[in-house]
């Protein structure tokens, strides 16, 4: 069993930043892809970010490239994601997920889930 516990979610103003932690425990952290996803107000959960168990390969979803950076820590088995030049449209309860499919952008490919952290962005 994989145990996934999402912090750093907070309110934030526009055009601020954010880096999101996800504590992974349970069986050896380097056997997992991981990703981010969030589920906005009112809407599905969404892709955001991914990152393969190398860490060589990095999937975003377009409305996070150029802006949001997920990387993860083997050592500590952490998995983060910064998020910059945030917008009111990135307000959203974000999970992280592990899973053994590739880092890939649908739920399905994912096997275990954090309870999530709140992200609001208003002024």
């Amino acid at each position: 069993q994989v145990h996934l516990v999402e912090s750093g979610g907070r309110l934030v103003q526009p055009g601020g930043s954010l880096r999101l932690s996800c504590a992974v425990s349970g069986r050896s952290f380097s056997q997992y892809d991981l990703g981010w996803f969030r589920q906005p107000p009112g809407k599905e959960r969404e892709f955001v970010a991914a990152i393969s168990r190398s860490g060589l390969t990095e999937t975003y979803a377009r409305s996070a490239q150029g802006r949001f950076k997920i990387s993860k820590d083997d050592v500590k088995s952490l998995v983060f994601l910064q998020m910059n030049s945030l917008r009111n449209e990135d307000t959203a309860l974000y999970y992280c997920a592990a899973g053994d499919q590739g880092a890939g952008t649908e739920e399905k490919e994912y096997d275990y889930w954090g309870q999530g952290t709140q992200v609001t962005v208003s002024s």
